[in-house]
């Protein structure tokens, strides 16, 4: 935005001033021309008052030392033409050349006054022709024509806009120098309330307080913006705080109801002996035990959210290995094998306490829930640059395409695993650890069937 807008500033700068240069530099060029065409209109004007006697005489020699004496002090050419516009008198003897001065003698032999002509510019070299006609009792009897050499005039007006031309130059540089610090500081606003957006999503998921805005300079409206901003923050974070506490209160308290409630139906075991009623305490045992599974990953998704900025190095290869060998006895019972491929030297992440441990757990339990007998989990690490990848893929039914993305919603199930046991926290547990330790996750099919879910890690430095 702030390239956009400094690109506009300069283009309206730019034709603010050369709007107005280009305007003075033409209005310089019609005011050199305007007075050499006076200056010579005068002198041609007062050839042709002179050249009436001795025209009407045909004692044209008389003017002839005047023009000639004309010519050698200032350079112009003159010539005096008769009625039938033949030269009779010439300041520079010979021959004139009558294809130059046609125009304007025909002109002045019709009894038109002389133009300027064209506007002069410095790389016209045309000279400047004037025919003035001469009047003796109001009839033309000829004409007396000028004919000036432009390149001194041409040169002047060369170097008037050569100096316009670096006083433009160096207005525009005066009014970026003016005009960009108050962009910065029109967009200095904007860019801390980009930033403190971008802030605001890590923070909020992290659980940390969200940095105000502030304020920041700039704009009356958009300090208010981010006054607004600040207070909309500050109600975002205490909602999920309270969201987040409220989840971990309740979790926390309905346990022990809930372990009584587990007491007191172990306490009936073998006191039922209708068989309706032994079914109906079967069934109540199977559901607390359940709601208790869903009380502990409530539990541990309120502390993966509440986290905070607190992240501890782990070693990977030594957590992997550790999970690996305790879940195997569990893939063993179910006659599903644990295989690991990691290559990551000594690679260590950034995770929050216990927070890789508890992401493999959920993995590897998911993994073994849904993978048949005879068949194998399969775990791999590896390192590529500064980030680190680690994957667990298993064998079983897997999700459909259009399933990836909602897998990892809380409490979503597949309709195809609704009798499998679970609540359907695993994977969004897993998802907020993953995102609070700066890395991703990403869900794949691959061949041979299966789910594969690999998250990537920023290697600790």
């Amino acid at each position: 935005m702030r390239v956009r807008l400094q690109g506009i500033v300069v283009t309206l700068v730019a034709l603010l001033v050369f709007g107005l240069g280009i305007p003075l530099a033409l209005s310089i060029a019609s005011s050199l021309q305007q007075k050499l065409f006076l200056d010579r209109l005068t002198d041609t004007s007062r050839f042709a008052s002179l050249a009436q006697r001795p025209l009407l005489d045909n004692e044209l020699g008389l003017l002839e030392p005047k023009l000639r004496r004309y010519t050698e002090v200032y350079g112009v050419k003159v010539v005096v033409v008769n009625q039938d516009g033949e030269p009779v008198l010439s300041s520079v003897g010979g021959t004139v050349d009558r294809t130059a001065i046609r125009v304007p003698v025909n002109e002045a032999l019709a009894a038109r006054p002389p133009e300027a002509g064209p506007l002069l510019m410095p790389w016209a070299s045309k000279p400047l022709v004037l025919a003035e006609p001469i009047l003796i009792d109001g009839e033309v009897r000829g004409a007396v024509v000028t004919e000036s050499a432009t390149d001194h005039v041409r040169t002047q007006l060369l170097w008037q806009w050569l100096l316009l031309a670096a006083c433009a130059l160096v207005a525009f540089g005066l009014a970026l120098l003016v005009a960009l610090p108050v962009v910065r500081w029109t967009l200095r606003p904007v860019r801390r309330l980009d930033e403190a957006t971008g802030a605001l999503v890590a923070s909020v998921v992290s659980g940390r307080e969200a940095e105000p805005v502030g304020e920041s300079g700039g704009p009356p409206e958009l300090r208010q913006l981010g006054r607004s901003f600040d207070r909309m923050a500050a109600s975002v974070s205490e909602a999920l705080a309270a969201q987040r506490a409220f989840v971990a209160d309740a979790s926390h308290q309905l346990r022990n109801p809930l372990t009584a409630l587990k007491i007191r139906l172990g306490n009936l075991d073998g006191q039922v002996t209708d068989e309706a009623a032994a079914a109906d305490l079967e069934a109540a045992q199977v559901d607390a035990k359940r709601l208790n599974q869903i009380l502990d990953e409530l539990l541990s998704m309120a502390r993966a959210e509440s986290a905070g900025g607190e992240l501890v190095s782990e070693d990977l290869a030594e957590v992997i290995a550790d999970r690996v060998a305790d879940w195997s006895v569990v893939g063993a019972a179910r006659e599903v094998s644990l295989e690991s491929a990691v290559d990551v030297g000594g690679a260590r992440v950034l995770v929050p306490p216990r927070g890789l441990e508890v992401v493999l757990d959920a993995l590897l339990d998911n993994a073994l829930k849904f993978s048949p007998s005879g068949t194998s989990v399969e775990v791999a690490a590896s390192v590529a640059e500064d980030r680190v990848t680690v994957s667990v893929r298993d064998h079983g039914p897997g999700l459909r395409e259009d399933e990836l993305e909602r897998a990892v919603d809380r409490f979503w199930r597949s309709t195809a695993h609704q009798n499998v046991p679970g609540s359907g926290l695993g994977l969004a547990i897993v998802t907020e650890i993953v995102r609070h330790s700066g890395g991703e996750i990403q869900l794949s099919l691959p061949e041979g069937g299966g789910l594969r879910i690999a998250m990537d890690f920023p290697v600790a430095r």
